[in-house]
């Protein structure tokens, strides 16, 4: 059994500049949790695999395709593969986020 906790792994590179960090990382799947400070944003970007983004805390915004809708705490949001999604944090309060890609990616994210 492997126990993981985000506070003791070290912040991952993105091309976001935001806190991220891989809680789960395998052949299969990746999970990142995202702490996004006010007024944060991550770049719109596609992925070639499904995301569910789940909110542990706060209300951000989520961008799917062309819809954009604040989400809560305990909301899981679903964005399809190949279309265009963001995450912002427009409020004053710490946003933070479970990302999940299932399966795990094996071409590039393409930053829009």
């Amino acid at each position: 059994m492997e126990i993981r906790n985000y506070k003791t792994l070290e912040i991952a590179q993105t091309p976001h500049g935001i806190n991220a960090y891989k809680l789960y990382d395998t052949d299969h799947a990746l999970i990142m949790h995202l702490h996004l400070k006010a007024g944060e944003a991550l770049k719109p970007h596609i992925t070639p695999v499904d995301v569910a983004f789940y909110i542990l805390e706060g209300t951000p915004s989520i961008l799917v395709g062309e819809e954009k809708i604040e989400v809560k705490k305990d909301d899981i949001v679903e964005s399809p593969k190949d279309i265009v999604h963001c995450i912002y944090n427009e409020s004053d309060k710490d946003v933070r986020v479970l990302v999940m890609k299932l399966p795990k990616p094996t071409a590039k994210t393409v930053m829009v």
